[in-house]
């Protein structure tokens, strides 16, 4: 894409202006909102009239992420538990070995199935909410 002419020249021009706190929240809300890298390129667009790119989020989307990348961590330790515990198994000799390995697999496996029914759970609200739109 090429650009104008006018940003190739030197910008010599100071503008200057007073905000109170409530007109900053508001800039600094749309600015980071803007697809602008900074704060002077938001501020010159606006006041040339020049069109801005404008990022729309949907929360219950950014919260259902947060959810999953925190449960996706979780299942990962979870997977890293059952491949290590895998290995355990093949070592054993004894019976009481397997007897104790048995009992802490269970409750790797009751853990998984909790996360697992986190996961559906949340998935379903997601679907409800955007089935509602």
């Amino acid at each position: 894409m090429k650009k104008s002419s006018s940003s190739n020249q030197p910008r010599k021009a100071w503008l200057s202006f007073r905000l109170n706190e409530e007109e900053q929240q508001l800039l600094n809300e749309r600015f980071k909102n803007s697809g602008c890298r900074q704060l002077s390129d938001y501020i010159r667009r606006m006041v040339l009239q020049k069109p801005v790119n404008v990022k729309f989020r949907n929360a219950s989307v950014d919260d259902f992420l947060t959810d999953m990348l925190q449960l996706k961590k979780e299942l990962n330790q979870i997977g890293n538990n059952f491949n290590q515990a895998v290995h355990q198994l093949y070592t054993l000799e004894r019976l009481g070995d397997f007897e104790h390995w048995i009992l802490t697999n269970e409750q790797d496996k009751a853990r998984l199935f909790g996360q697992i029914e986190i996961i559906l759970s949340r998935v379903e609200k997601l679907y409800a909410l955007w089935s509602q739109k």
